[in-house]
């Protein structure tokens, strides 16, 4: 399978009153396309950090990131912010949906940012709601869903513009055990039916145990 996302040599540090803080270290890295990475480990050792720098929210202190082999790591921030807007989903712990804006308009979001037709935009958005079974709940807002709805509009907003790669940051972290296993199976499903790489980051040694590959980290660390 081809590479579609790379970390070489990553190191990421923060200069704090006690010295410097070491929170990755030379790091390497790979996923290939169409293949579900899990990314586990206690909390500090770095699993967070890893995924906001291969997802271009941070950028390290050395090393390069790679996607379809072309170095975004040199890249100013608003040609970041159009790389990540056009390539890469992201689905975090805390959904982060406009509370002011119903279930439709947040999946449209991304897409009218970067210029999209209104009038396909909107029919896009709402086959992926109703994909995701939120055919009936595309009117609601935020406060009138369940956490397992919100988060499932989270996903439809990472999905509309069509990434190759979705980056998840404990998006199973805020449900209940039923819910989290649902979302789970819907990374899964997506997977298989659309060829949509994954990494996620997770507590949940159940869920990351049906990830394709799995890898560990400790104090900035793989183990």
């Amino acid at each position: 399978m081809n590479k579609l996302l790379e970390g070489i040599n990553i190191n990421r540090s923060f200069r704090t009153a006690a010295g410097e803080l070491n929170v990755l270290k030379d790091i390497n890295i790979s996923i290939s396309e169409g293949e579900i990475l899990g990314i586990i480990g206690a909390s500090g050792a770095g699993k967070s950090s890893l995924l906001y720098i291969l997802g271009a929210l941070d950028k390290p202190t050395s090393g390069n990131v790679l996607y379809q082999k072309k170095d975004i790591s040199s890249l100013d921030d608003k040609s970041l912010a159009n790389f990540r807007n056009k390539n890469l989903g992201f689905v975090f712990q805390f959904h982060h949906l406009l509370p002011e804006f119903n279930s439709l308009e947040n999946v449209m979001l991304p897409a009218l940012i970067s210029g999209d037709p209104f009038a396909e935009t909107e029919k896009n958005a709402q086959k992926l709601l109703e994909t995701l079974g939120l055919g009936k709940r595309i009117k609601h807002r935020p406060g009138e869903l369940s956490g397992g709805e919100q988060q499932r509009v989270a996903v439809a907003r990472a999905l509309i513009q069509n990434p190759k790669i979705v980056l998840a940051d404990e998006p199973t972290g805020n449900l209940d055990t039923s819910t989290g296993n649902d979302l789970f199976q819907l990374f899964l499903d997506l997977n298989k039916q659309k060829g949509i790489s994954f990494v996620i980051v997770t507590h949940n040694k159940n869920l990351s145990d049906r990830c394709h590959r799995v890898v560990e980290m400790a104090d900035g660390s793989f183990l």
